[in-house]
């Protein structure tokens, strides 16, 4: 399935999350940011989420919701939720049906092994549900704010 493309509508999709059932056309009113990261209490997944947390007050004045995902379990989300203490929700997606979708489960090559998986990813969703932005092959370093920049300027 083809990725979407920016300035067009997000597809719909449900996801199970830390506090249950999410909907992309039922979601809390504002923007969306859904970053796609590979797994849970690895270490650039670990910062990348703990650079979101640290920004989420900056994130909620500018009316945006943040939404991580990755295959691992809910259980696995949880305790890594609580470990960092991310104030946002984590979205378990086992059969990586929402990651393709968005274009970010594909085919990475890992110590000369190629293997399917989810590759870092980041979109913003606006609030009449438009991708407005996307980041693909993310780079931990500075990426939250940039997205919370792209999130204020819409």
């Amino acid at each position: 399935m083809a990725a979407i493309g920016v300035g067009n509508k997000a597809p719909e999709f449900t996801i199970e999350t830390t506090a249950g059932r999410f909907r992309l056309k039922t979601r809390p009113a504002g923007r969306l940011v859904i970053y796609f990261y590979p797994r849970d209490n690895t270490p650039g997944c670990t910062t990348e989420g703990g650079n979101f947390r640290d920004l989420a007050a900056d994130f909620r004045r500018a009316r945006t919701t943040i939404l991580g995902v990755s295959t691992d379990s809910l259980e696995s989300h949880r305790k890594f939720k609580d470990r960092f203490g991310f104030p946002f929700e984590l979205g378990s997606d086992p059969e990586h049906e929402v990651a393709a979708l968005f274009g970010a489960w594909q085919q990475k090559n890992m110590y000369g092994r190629k293997m399917m998986g989810i590759v870092r990813s980041t979109f913003l969703i606006d609030d009449a549900g438009v991708l407005r932005r996307e980041w693909r092959k993310v780079r931990v370093a500075g990426h939250a704010e940039e997205v919370l920049a792209a999130a204020r300027g819409l």
